[in-house]
């Protein structure tokens, strides 16, 4: 390539029709030299980038980021499967691995270069609908107003409701919270796993502890605003939310345990952290399901709320298929390491069946509002906030020693412990 022309790109909406296409394809992203101090090179993004999925795009898109590293300087390199532990191996992913003894700076830099976790990064960072195909082209309020999709939601809300007197918001500010932290230290764990393979296990340890806490919120707020009319006052409403903190701790158990089998019986593990996720979801829709049997039975009509809880209901299953099924990398190894394997999917189809499940939760909170204060349990600190901090405590508690644990085992052979660079051959 000529003149610091990295990448082709196409201009895409709003090309020309006088140019023709070979013309536009011709079009390269290009590093300039900073006019003020002759500093490094930076880059310049003047149209949207279309990443091409044919012969040869897994080269062009490793040129552009070796590139793009010595431009701005990012210290992480790329591997490919046979040069980093099992720890880190992914199934079906053949490259696009980080240094498995990275920095934490470099972990922080490497979700700006392109690499197998990158999309995993931004898809919780960015928690919002993810347009298909992807594109570099988004405007900085773009970008800023997308990952602050929740805590906007959140924030919102706030200036609407009086959440410190209103004991009836309650268990919305907790369902909030906790959709707030889930895709953030989500994001979080997929930045820092390379650090070192304990650090990898600690960093999901939390990733799990957050989901946990998240399904507690999620039948928090069902437990007081999406219960049926029937069920209200009744021995499962009194019980619904003590129960949902054992889940959470369950769940929590469960899926670090499962860290710990995974090399040895990679097939029990995933059951296991299948299980643990799989329980806790279950409890809490039970009263959903039982209104949405209602529905079509023709008990009762189905409303906002309910259409909202069915996409959430959907979108949650497709979850669970692609967190099980690991496609469509498992038909095509190599294929899709850097877009379109199933653990992005497997976000985006979480956080767009959590936008779905907040839209419920809202819609039956201001729907049901009067026959719920009238009828139903009065939301008490205890059974909201206290019942949070319970299950947060003994769920930190439970990472803890899963953690000790882990740091206070033998360490393993040299080759499956240090980088490829150790000199050593993996056993």
């Amino acid at each position: 390539m000529a003149g610091g022309r990295v990448f082709p790109v196409w201009r895409g909406i709003g090309a020309s029709s006088s140019i023709s296409w070979s013309q536009e394809w011709s079009r390269c992203l290009k590093w300039e030299f900073d006019s003020r101090d002759g500093g490094p090179r930076i880059p310049v993004f003047d149209y949207p980038i279309w990443f091409v999925f044919c012969r040869g795009g897994r080269a062009r898109i490793r040129e552009v980021y070796q590139r793009g590293r010595g431009a701005i300087r990012l210290p992480t390199d790329i591997f490919d499967i046979h040069q980093v532990p099992k720890v880190f191996r992914e199934d079906g992913i053949i490259s696009g691995y980080r240094h498995p003894r990275s920095s934490a700076l470099d972990c922080i830099l490497s979700s700006f270069q392109m690499n197998n976790e990158t999309i995993n990064i931004w898809t919780h960072f960015l928690p919002t609908w993810w347009a298909s195909p992807l594109f570099i082209k988004s405007t900085l309020k773009d970008v800023l107003r997308t990952w602050r999709y929740f805590l906007w939601r959140f924030f919102l809300l706030g200036s609407t409701m009086d959440f410190l007197s209103d004991s009836y918001a309650w268990p919305l500010l907790v369902y909030m919270l906790l959709i707030c932290v889930y895709p953030f230290t989500s994001c979080c764990a997929h930045i820092f796993s390379t650090m070192s393979p304990e650090s990898r296990h600690i960093c999901y340890f939390f990733d799990y502890g957050a989901l946990s806490l998240y399904s507690l919120g999620c039948a928090i707020s069902y437990g007081f605003y999406v219960m049926p009319d029937c069920w209200v006052n009744s021995w499962i409403q009194q019980h619904f939310i003590p129960i949902a903190i054992g889940n959470s701790l369950l769940c929590t158990s469960m899926s670090c345990y499962s860290r710990f089998v995974e090399l040895q019986f990679p097939q029990r593990s995933k059951a296991l952290r299948t299980g643990a996720f799989v329980v806790p979801f279950l409890f809490d829709t039970v009263p959903l399901f039982y209104r949405v049997l209602l529905s079509c039975w023709g008990s009762c009509s189905l409303g906002e709320a309910l259409s909202n809880h069915c996409y959430h209901l959907l979108f949650a299953f497709l979850t669970c298929f692609l967190f099980t099924a690991h496609l469509p990398e498992r038909l095509a190894p190599g294929r899709f390491d850097y877009f379109g394997h199933s653990h992005q999917l497997f976000h985006v189809s979480a956080v767009v069946g959590t936008h779905f499940q907040m839209e419920g939760v809202l819609a039956d909170m201001s729907s049901r509002r009067q026959w719920l204060q009238t009828h139903g349990l009065a939301p008490s600190f205890l059974s909201t906030f206290g019942a949070l901090v319970l299950s947060f405590v003994l769920n930190l508690g439970i990472i803890a020693v899963f953690s000790a644990l882990l740091l206070w085992k033998p360490r393993p052979s040299c080759g499956q412990q240090h980088a490829p660079t150790c000199g050593c051959k993996e056993q």
